[in-house]
């Protein structure tokens, strides 16, 4: 990790391979973003980023679904303090493709300018969401399709392991599914052995990712927003 500097607004997490590309990108983001800048190599392990930490920014091109869900479930193991954003995606297909199972914050695009890049972390780390109007259409709209399905059994899943495995893609802990079900951690663990066994899965991303292709569970964007107590911010907005 390399860190270079320190204000008050936090830290922003750049994961990705360390190159002579990623180092100049991160100078200037240093140079024109009011915060510090931390390199984050992908074997890096997400929960010994610093707590100051409040934006990470994966570069796509250099993860893997695994890695993103890690860093998924560390973002809630943080009450959602800490966004997750991804940068260097195709177009808003890739992006709505991605949003899919993961809860991003913000999207951007290779086609970005870098100042544009330098805009939408300075409005993360602001507590603000940051992508385009034509994708946030995209997401309610498939929001409101999937919640007309939210209650439709599954391959034999009881309506309770619909929620629970759409918990697991929020990248919540069991104690944390426990308190919003009201139930007790035991209980949930063994919700979770009958979910693995039922879907044929063996661990948490595998499931996540069964969840992704068969279930389809809306991507929840308005934690960010609650989290932080701020209405969500739209790239296309002048401002």
């Amino acid at each position: 990790m390399e860190l270079r500097k320190d204000p008050g607004s936090g830290s922003v997490g750049f994961v990705t391979e360390q190159t002579p590309q990623s180092s100049l990108f991160l100078d200037y983001i240093n140079d024109h973003v009011d915060c510090s800048i931390i390199l984050l190599s992908p074997e890096d392990r997400p929960a010994a980023v610093d707590e100051e930490t409040r934006v990470i920014l994966m570069d796509i091109d250099h993860v893997d679904d695994a890695l993103m869900q890690a860093w998924q479930e560390e973002a809630g193991t943080r009450d959602h303090r800490l966004c997750i954003a991804a940068l260097n995606l195709k177009d808003g297909e890739h992006a709505a493709e991605l949003l899919s199972y993961m809860h991003l914050s913000g999207v951007f695009y290779r086609t970005d300018s870098l100042d544009l890049i330098c805009k939408g972390i300075g409005r993360l780390l602001e507590g603000h969401l940051w992508m385009s109007r034509s994708l946030m259409s995209h997401l309610i709209e498939f929001f409101r399709r999937q919640s007309l399905n939210s209650y439709r059994p599954a391959c034999g899943l009881t309506q309770r392991e619909l929620e629970i495995i759409g918990l697991l893609g929020a990248g919540v802990s069991n104690m944390q599914i426990a308190d919003r079900l009201f139930v007790s951690e035991h209980t949930v663990k063994s919700h979770l052995y009958n979910i693995f066994k039922k879907i044929d899965v063996h661990n948490r991303t595998q499931a996540v990712n069964w969840a992704r292709h068969n279930l389809g569970a809306p991507p929840p964007l308005f934690h960010f927003q609650q989290r932080r107590g701020t209405k969500g911010w739209n790239r296309d907005t002048p401002g």
